[in-house]
């Protein structure tokens, strides 16, 4: 038996409707739910967790602590959430997601991680519900993400725990100030595509590995290679890379970041392991709007 040490457990399923008839439709289908699940993985390493199990459509994922619990939850439904129907299939996902003593040499099958699977069966699709012990566990600056109060209702009723809803809305609407009721967004362009970064998506995940937000085919880019965040100070991109990120502005003037934070501001140019000032067909343009 391994030690056994208190532990945040997030537990995810990913389901969607049935509506394809032939072969194509089935692989099409298939390939969107591939793409949800890379997505998903994505969140679990940015957010330093630990996946102990996973079948095609759910993972059981061990956090150090329920503030990256809480955070990966909310990211996982932006992420599934923003990808778009396919074949009239919208993929979902429900979360559950507690706090509690886990031998880390068992079975998953122990009681916190069948409990995170119980409140997960208990969500709607798109929603993600915690326990009040992971709840109660979070800092200040992530209480925010879970309600006010427990759930009410039958749901709640055969529940040993009070349960709290999960989500970016839940509490406060925006990690922007609230005083900013009109904020910017951050467009970004690469080759035909266009996203938007704002407050319905407040992460883009920017890489090699299919998955990303923004594909980039260029070898000189990491699998994982970067992402930007919508954060209080600004839009804020975070090199993961091995050949680091550069990013130049309107003017020309680039900077290489490698392991760091650089804030956009303006309009310019972001290179994944290459010059943003080279003509690349991978450049992305970004443009604060």
């Amino acid at each position: 038996m391994g030690q056994r040490r208190n532990r945040c457990v997030l537990f995810a399923e990913l389901f969607g409707g049935a509506r394809a008839g032939t072969r194509s439709d089935y692989v099409e289908l298939a390939h969107a739910a591939e793409r949800s699940i890379n997505r998903v993985e994505r969140v679990v390493e940015s957010n330093a967790g630990t996946v102990i199990a996973r079948t095609p459509n759910t993972l059981t994922v061990r956090f150090e602590e329920c503030d990256a619990g809480v955070l990966a939850a909310c990211e996982m439904q932006d992420r599934v959430s923003g990808m778009l129907p396919v074949m009239g299939v919208r993929i979902m996902i429900r979360i559950g997601v507690h706090y509690g003593p886990v031998d880390e040499g068992s079975s998953v099958t122990e009681p916190v991680a069948a409990f995170a699977e119980r409140l997960a069966g208990l969500a709607r699709p798109g929603e993600a519900l915690a326990s009040g012990e992971a709840v109660m566990l979070l800092g200040s600056a992530t209480r925010h993400f879970a309600g006010a109060e427990p759930i009410a209702g039958t749901r709640a009723e055969a529940l040993e725990w009070p349960v709290y809803l999960l989500g970016r809305r839940v509490g406060v609407t925006t990690s922007a100030p609230p005083a900013a009721l009109i904020t910017p967004r951050l467009r970004l362009k690469h080759q035909n595509d266009v996203l938007m970064l704002e407050e319905a998506r407040p992460i883009i995940l920017l890489g090699r590995e299919q998955g990303n937000d923004i594909v980039i085919i260029d070898p000189r880019a990491s699998r994982q290679h970067a992402r930007i965040e919508r954060r209080r100070e600004g839009f804020v991109l975070v090199d993961q890379s091995t050949n680091g990120t550069f990013v130049a502005d309107g003017e020309g003037r680039e900077r290489c970041i490698k392991r760091e934070d650089i804030v956009l501001g303006g309009q310019g140019r972001i290179g994944c392991g290459f010059s943003a000032n080279d003509v690349e067909r991978d450049l992305v343009f970004y443009e604060v709007v």
